[in-house]
């Protein structure tokens, strides 16, 4: 039987052999040359949905979250850039926490000791003159770096033409192969477009009422470009710009925006109000996602050999992927508003399921029942796991609304 489908499928490669025997030296050139560069191509594109460069669930560890301030707060100067010391014998801790103002060089010509009465506007002069230093969001740099993973790091599968024209016309996401990378992008970028949906109507103005900061509202706008347009494309027909270009462009307005709000020239409004409400469309996103797995465990059962089952958890490991180091990076943008709440503890332990859901890496992800012995239903643990941290966002936004 199998014998007979090679030779079935050997035919046309026969056929186009025996054309190529029959042309000139020239043509044969020609098309040796279209046939190895296509050859070429091919194995990029198989190389590429294989390595996985620089994928690293711990990856929000690098981030230094445990001193944060609020982003857009004013930070010490003196941490920001070292001062020259002065001799001023009556500074307060409180006196060096906030670069003075204008006013506050005038008051200090007249210190309360008469002794030393020179260093002391000369030392408030020097500090008036540095530029204000504000804190970043962790959240708009974590955002942009999820991408930069994406299509920087790595190849941006989905827009790739080999990927687009499929297995002999059949969609890569309907076979077994090649197409765990292009799933596991898909979920991460999912993630990464929510956030930045909440950071222009939200988190970067206050209170919805203010004027929507332009780069953000320019990166929302790249984020939501459709994710599987290559260089060239049937409708409309003509040359198009690929997706990679428009989240690349993403990536600069996020760090953009950063860089003014460092400058403090932008806004982010972290309030309550504003956490419960990016927590409740985490707390959606999950909870999507988490039918659509219930939905394929429920109603099929193939075990090893169902094709889609791939899909499935990889898009939604790449959601958790992602939610991990955007949830980490909330928590350091909203450290004053969890604390006051007495959230941290309860955040913590989200963290910490969020973690233990990426240690599971099938090699072949199975889709067999529940009680199976032989093929275990992977797609049924990834649901239980984003259940537990949707639980744990349902309670945290029980708790900030009170």
């Amino acid at each position: 039987m199998i014998v007979a489908l090679l030779r079935l499928i050997a035919v046309p490669f026969r056929a186009l052999w025996r054309v190529y025997q029959g042309q000139s030296v020239l043509w044969k050139t020609l098309i040796a040359v279209v046939i190895l560069g296509w050859a070429g191509l091919y194995c990029y594109f198989v190389v590429q949905t294989q390595v996985w460069t620089n994928f690293d669930p711990d990856y929000p560890s690098k981030y230094a979250y445990q001193t944060a301030v609020t982003p857009g707060e004013a930070v010490d100067p003196a941490k920001a850039a070292p001062q020259p010391a002065a001799p001023v014998e009556n500074t307060t801790p409180a006196d060096t926490t906030t670069a003075p103002s204008e006013n506050a060089t005038e008051n200090s010509v007249a210190p309360s000791e008469p002794a030393a009465p020179q260093p002391a506007p000369q030392m408030a002069m020097s500090q008036s003159t540095s530029p204000r230093v504000c804190a970043p969001s962790a959240l708009a740099e974590v955002t942009a770096d999820l991408t930069d993973f994406n299509v920087n790091q790595n190849a941006w599968i989905s827009s790739m033409l080999f990927y687009k024209t499929g297995f002999f016309g059949l969609d890569w996401d309907r076979t077994p192969f090649l197409d765990n990378k292009a799933s596991f992008q898909r979920g991460v970028h999912s993630a990464v477009r929510r956030t930045t949906i909440e950071l222009v109507d939200s988190l970067g103005r206050l209170r919805g009422t203010s004027q929507i900061d332009n780069d953000l509202q320019k990166a929302r706008g790249n984020m939501q470009f459709r994710e599987d347009t290559w260089y060239f494309g049937l409708s409309p027909f003509g040359p198009k710009t690929p997706t990679p270009s428009y989240y690349r462009s993403a990536i600069q307005e996020l760090r953009a925006f950063n860089t003014r709000l460092e400058k403090c020239e932008a806004t982010f409004d972290a309030r309550a109000d504003n956490l419960i409400q990016y927590v409740d469309r985490i707390a959606s996103d999950l909870g999507s996602t988490s039918a659509i797995l219930k939905d394929r465990a429920d109603n099929y059962h193939a075990g090893w050999f169902d094709t889609r089952a791939d899909d499935r958890f990889w898009f939604a490991y790449g959601q958790l992927y992602a939610y991990y180091g955007l949830i980490r990076a909330t928590h350091s943008d909203f450290k004053a508003v969890l604390a006051e709440k007495h959230l941290d503890g309860l955040w913590d332990t989200m963290e910490q399921q969020l973690r233990s859901a990426l240690d599971m890496q099938p090699t072949i992800v199975s889709n067999g029942r529940q009680d199976a012995w032989f093929t275990p239903s992977h797609l049924t643990t990834m649901g239980f796991h984003i259940l537990r941290v949707r639980s744990n966002l349902v309670d945290i936004r029980q708790v900030l609304e009170r």
